[in-house]
């Protein structure tokens, strides 16, 4: 849907607005905003379902063409009255090789070729196919706890943690080359991990764990004081509840992402068999995802104090009561409109929506912050 922008002053330039662009497996997320006055304001959102264009059901994921992808922007571009051309937009987790490396005490000068030369331990291609970039992590202390813990031993700096990201120049160029097409001038390439933090993890320093459940895998991410510290890739999606429940009840793949999308985890004793279905492939992601939260408490020690929940998938009804019998911590829905000035009449709207357009959102207040 699209809202209707906000009176002009009577005197001086409309400000300007921004795109923030995800391309998502099974449907585009677009948001507009602008910023008036030291705010961020929503100027218009939507989402367009990618099935059609592959000649499949929507809610399918699919594996489009540069020119494809580019037409269904350009289509949801006009359906939702965007007005700027510029723009970011997000990579999928699956694009990058996410790593976290231990490189030795150097100087920050040397920083850059030290991480490169680690790196390739860690890339499985030539460097010269890929587009590198990294980020230093801050550690809690400077010192090992060995050296704190003996005083008549002189202290020694020990390595430092760096966060390294690889994307394949592939990934890239297809962009670069959807968005052109769409007549769009974007200045940055974001993995979406980056942009989901960035909507929906406000400050401070307890570690957190975003569950992203989209069409076709769900990603896991822990997050603390603002860094990511882990990511995990599950290879399971709504999708596969859809088609599971179209394989077991022997329906049209279209009728059970109907069933899906209306009954959702209904306790009716009408719906047993379809609770029953999305039940055990929930019950498969969330004993993933504890696995996963289990281990980074182990290793560092450290208890998750929520656990957020972003993409479509979360929305399925029932989701957040199964969850928070499967997870000993408490569950939240993201709502990366909160980070907007947005018309109050909406708000109900925006918040059952706030979970799958929190990377749109994400990219699109970076690209605003490049216009200071």
């Amino acid at each position: 849907m699209s809202f209707l922008d906000s009176l002009s002053a009577i005197f001086g330039k409309k400000p300007q607005s921004v795109l923030g662009i995800d391309i998502g497996a099974s449907a585009i997320k677009v948001v507009e905003i602008k910023r008036k006055h030291g705010k961020a304001i929503l100027k218009t959102y939507g989402e367009l379902a990618l099935g059609p264009y592959a000649g499949t059901e929507i809610g399918r994921a699919t594996s489009l063409q540069p020119a494809q992808l580019a037409e269904a922007l350009k289509d949801i571009l006009h359906e939702a009255k965007t007005s700027s051309a510029e723009c970011g937009s997000a990579l999928p987790l699956s694009s990058s090789l996410i790593s976290f490396i231990t490189i030795p005490p150097v100087p920050e000068k040397q920083m850059a070729e030290v991480v490169s030369l680690e790196a390739r331990k860690y890339i499985p291609v030539p460097m010269n196919e890929v587009l590198l970039d990294w980020s230093p992590i801050p550690r809690e202390g400077n010192f090992s706890s060995e050296d704190e813990q003996d005083p008549k031993q002189p202290k020694k700096e020990i390595g430092q943690d760096v966060l390294v990201v690889a994307i394949h120049n592939e990934y890239i160029s297809n962009y670069q080359q959807i968005m052109s097409t769409a007549g769009l001038n974007p200045t940055f390439y974001e993995i979406e991990v980056f942009s989901a933090i960035r909507a929906i993890i406000e400050q401070g320093i307890a570690a957190v764990m975003i569950l992203d459940m989209g069409a076709r895998s769900t990603k896991l991410y822990i997050v603390e004081r603002g860094i990511l510290r882990a990511s995990h890739i599950i290879n399971k999606g709504s999708q596969d509840i859809t088609l599971a429940i179209s394989k077991s009840l022997s329906v049209t793949v279209e009728e059970a992402e109907n069933m899906k999308r209306v009954y959702g985890l209904s306790s009716g004793p009408e719906h047993k068999d379809l609770h029953e279905i999305i039940t055990v492939n929930l019950d498969y992601i969330f004993y993933e995802a504890n696995t996963v939260l289990a281990n980074y408490q182990k290793k560092y020690n450290k208890n998750i104090s929520k656990i957020i929940l972003t993409g479509g998938g979360v929305l399925l009804k029932g989701f957040t009561e199964l969850a928070k019998t499967s997870f000993q911590t408490e569950i939240v829905y993201g709502n990366p409109f909160d980070k907007l000035e947005t018309p109050a009449i909406f708000a109900e709207q925006l918040r059952q929506a706030g979970p799958e357009f929190a990377v749109a959102i994400g990219i699109a207040l970076r690209r605003l912050s490049e216009m200071r």
